[in-house]
């Protein structure tokens, strides 16, 4: 039975093609007590007049309506009381249809018009062929019984469309709105996995292309220093390979439990990464204050990231015989990062050699924690990154 009422519900041609169709049959009884072929031939055309209209009530529901409304009509002018006999026929019920129909699917206020029309109707069929009678007013009662019916069920039947199609509606704007949060999140992975790359790739090349023309000025007359250079060139290619497998194993794998996870740098990695730029030939002095060991993962990744991507920034663009200082303390609520360079690169050369995606990578990590980057000249030479990233985030 359910699959039938569906089924019904999806075409509904069919279902009211039943009610017409019961309504002519029992309407075949008025014909058969015509005493003539011309009031059968009547009975017949106001009736289809009626009837037919049903068909396609939910597709043309004001024209079926109207069209069965004028049905009546000419049914009231030419043989509303059947010669004085039984006032009401089968094919009647149809303008109670019409009125359900105008509630349900075209509106109230163009239903109570509609409404308006069998009222009046009504009162003029009970005018003109209903004598004053027990019987008279009870027909009438019906009518108006039917009629409230209608209205009661169209009223029903339309709160429940209008409430599906609000909920529709709402799960349609839910859907988008997921749409949109997961169109956000993927931007945002993208956004981390852009920085993640860029400071990775960065740092090691960046690594790589100093130690490389140190190799080349000194292959000839220092062949040990040369060496060295080559093999600080293959290490650190080797650690921006593995960094690397490990961000592209996170893109390719849908089953994360089958990805091998390599663990993060933190704040205590700090020491190994200064002292990979001193072999690359950037003397750099750690300085730091407080216990950085305890850092939130997150956070210590954050500290560590934007002191390698300051300290890269610095061996690209300081110059030879620059040097660097890192700062970190850790206070009772923040750390403090303070990276300073002696060079003579300016903000224009950083911007024009990096596309500035360095410094806004930095920003970024810092906003992410709930801190704050400033980077610009120092007033007495070089380069300066100061940010202060909150212990917990606001």
């Amino acid at each position: 039975m359910r699959r039938l009422s569906l089924w019904m519900r999806a075409h509904p041609v069919f279902g009211d093609s039943l009610i017409a169709g019961f309504l002519a049959m029992f309407d075949l009884l008025a014909m058969v007590a015509a005493t003539d072929m011309v009031r059968a031939s009547t009975l017949f055309f106001v009736g289809m007049l009626l009837v037919v209209p049903v068909v396609f009530r939910r597709k043309y529901p004001r024209a079926s309506s109207y069209t069965i409304l004028g049905a009546g009509v000419i049914q009231l002018f030419t043989h509303g009381g059947l010669d004085g006999g039984y006032p009401l026929r089968p094919a009647d019920f149809a303008l109670a249809v019409a009125l359900y129909t105008m509630v349900a699917f075209v509106g109230r206020r163009p239903a109570m018009v509609y409404a308006g029309w069998l009222a009046l109707g009504t009162v003029v069929w009970a005018a003109w062929r209903i004598q004053a009678t027990t019987e008279s007013v009870f027909f009438v009662f019906v009518i108006a019984v039917i009629f409230g019916f209608s209205w009661a069920l169209g009223e029903f039947v339309g709160a429940r469309r209008a409430y599906h199609s609000e909920l529709e509606q709402r799960l349609k704007l839910l859907e988008t709105e997921r749409d949109q949060q997961a169109r956000i999140a993927v931007g945002e992975e993208r956004s981390r996995i852009a920085r993640e790359l860029h400071d990775v790739v960065a740092h090691a090349v960046s690594v790589m292309v100093v130690q490389a023309d140190g190799a080349g000025y000194a292959i000839r007359s220092n062949p040990e220093l040369a060496e060295a250079a080559v093999r600080t060139i293959a290490d650190t290619g080797r650690q921006a390979l593995t960094e690397l497998r490990r961000l592209l194993g996170v893109l390719r794998s849908e089953d994360q439990s089958g990805t091998q996870w390599a663990p993060q740098p933190g704040a205590a990695d700090l020491a190994e990464l200064t002292e990979n730029l001193r072999t690359a030939g950037l003397p750099v002095r750690l300085e730091t204050s407080g216990s950085l060991d305890a850092l939130p993962a997150g956070l210590g990744l954050g500290v560590y990231r934007i002191v390698q991507e300051a300290l890269t920034n610095t061996l690209k663009h300081a110059g030879s015989g620059a040097s660097a200082t890192v700062r970190i303390a850790r206070l009772d609520d923040r750390v403090e990062l303070e990276i300073a360079d002696d060079g003579f690169g300016t903000p224009h050369d950083l911007v024009a050699v990096s596309g500035g995606n360095g410094l806004i990578g930095m920003r970024e990590r810092a906003g992410v924690l709930g801190g704050s980057l400033e980077a610009g000249p120092n007033p007495g030479g070089g380069w300066r990154v100061r940010a202060v990233l909150p212990l917990a985030p606001s």
